[in-house]
């Protein structure tokens, strides 16, 4: 199971047809969030940053706040996970590659 996180874009649109079509895609945090509490966490995460507006024109949450909820709220063992960030934003990015992959580090020294 792999998980596609953007407001806009489809998998096949960042990956090879092939890799693309095992995604399930979810457009925005809550979606991100409710998938991941019903289904478990999958093997695969792909983030994208910016996504879009919220019901009432606000910025809606990003895809680093997504990264955070695992880290910080979910209670899941990342240990396992693998995942790209495909976003445009650089910043965000990195924000979320840093993220994710210094708590890994430290689950796997734990």
């Amino acid at each position: 199971m792999k998980l596609f996180l953007d407001d806009i874009r489809t998998p096949e649109m960042v990956y090879y047809k092939t890799v693309a079509k095992d995604f399930i895609v979810v457009r925005n945090y809550l979606d991100f969030v409710k998938y991941i509490k019903q289904n478990g966490l999958p093997k695969f995460i792909s983030f994208d940053n910016d996504l879009g507006l919220g019901e009432n024109g606000e910025v809606a949450a990003d895809g680093y706040a997504a990264a955070k909820w695992l880290v910080y709220e979910s209670g899941l063992d990342l240990r396992e996970l693998q995942f790209k960030v495909h976003s445009a934003n650089p910043v965000a990015a990195e924000q979320i590659r840093g993220l994710l992959n210094n708590y890994i580090q430290f689950l796997k020294k734990s």
